[in-house]
């Protein structure tokens, strides 16, 4: 009777943290598990130091990029649904013309930079990264309970994860090459960019391209979740974290051309994986800020796939639900 209260007790807590949007959005390096008290108390210098091998390049292909031309914009909401993310007020914000991304950087595209740098990620050089446990078999589930973290138990810190193997060690990506890359840092995402003539966009232009001219509408295609009753993102369908009814056809990362392009021509700016963008999050430099909410995300506890919608991750995190596009300057 007492392990069954003590069930009950429990499994309240969790929907409680769920409905309070505790979901795991924010998880880090420094974030505790549930038997650890620093996963990495101190790094290695020469984890971070830049790579001599890798060269810039002095232009980049306009290929898979849209013209965004420069423009004023509203920025942020005045009807903020997680206020401690800081989505508004709304503000006016004028945004130079630049290039971006139709697509997420796929794992295709990732392997061939890896290929011409011989680059090695965050990820690998700390040994693990962050799985939601439904990606792991349920028969090997409980070996990882002291390697979850501590307000989101559904992550998993598992070692032998990366942007080649997502499920770990005997996982690969052969299957999955136009997949958004994951597992990889702000760090590691700008050494991409900087190495095919690119850069990470800044949040005010992530934004801006999210909304393509429509004024403070939720998502990059209107209001409606579901517009003609199909599905414009790849997000979570059913009962978080324990049911995922996949009807929008993915359990976990879609292909990044898979959905309807929004107006400026950019695929999957909601949902799927989340961001990376320039900015700091609150002038913290260490900590930067991620748009567009993932695969993961649900109106009822983490309704971040929003235009308005923001999060941040340190400089060194990396997770199964978080990767990048990039951005170019437009040249006078």
């Amino acid at each position: 009777m007492y392990l069954m209260f003590l069930y009950l007790t429990l499994t309240l807590l969790n929907i409680f943290n769920v409905c309070t949007g505790d979901c795991g959005c924010q998880l880090n390096r420094n974030a505790k598990c549930t038997n650890e008290e620093q996963p990495h108390d101190k790094y290695s210098q020469a984890l971070n130091d830049d790579d001599k091998n890798l060269k810039e390049r002095a232009d980049f292909d306009q290929t898979h990029m849209s013209l965004i031309e420069g423009a004023t914009f509203e920025m942020g909401t005045d009807k903020p649904v997680f206020e401690s993310d800081h989505e508004g007020p709304i503000r006016n914000i004028t945004v130079s013309s630049f290039y971006l991304d139709k697509y997420e950087v796929s794992n295709k595209q990732f392997s061939k930079f890896i290929e011409e740098t011989g680059y090695i990620t965050e990820a690998e050089k700390f040994g693990d990264s962050f799985i939601f446990e439904m990606l792991v078999p349920e028969s090997e589930r409980e070996q990882y309970k002291d390697f979850r973290a501590v307000q989101a138990p559904w992550w998993i810190k598992m070692k032998g994860v990366t942007w080649k193997h997502p499920e770990g060690e005997g996982s690969t990506i052969d299957d999955r090459l136009d997949h958004p890359v994951i597992h990889v840092s702000w760090n590691d995402a700008q050494k991409y960019c900087n190495f095919v003539g690119k850069r990470l966009p800044t949040e005010a232009e992530w934004e801006m391209s999210c909304r393509a001219g429509l004024k403070q509408k939720l998502y990059p295609w209107g209001n409606k979740l579901n517009p003609k009753d199909q599905h414009w993102a790849n997000i979570w369908q059913g009962d978080f974290p324990l049911t995922n009814t996949a009807e929008d056809g993915y359990l976990s990362t879609a292909p990044v051309d898979s959905f309807p392009p929004n107006k400026f021509g950019l695929h999957n700016m909601a949902g799927n994986v989340w961001e990376w963008t320039q900015d700091n999050w609150l002038n913290d430099p260490d900590a930067k800020v991620k748009k567009g909410g993932s695969y993961l995300c649900h109106e009822s506890y983490c309704w971040r796939y929003r235009c308005a919608a923001r999060s941040f991750n340190t400089k060194d995190s990396s997770a199964g639900n978080l990767g990048f596009r990039c951005a170019g300057d437009v040249k006078a």
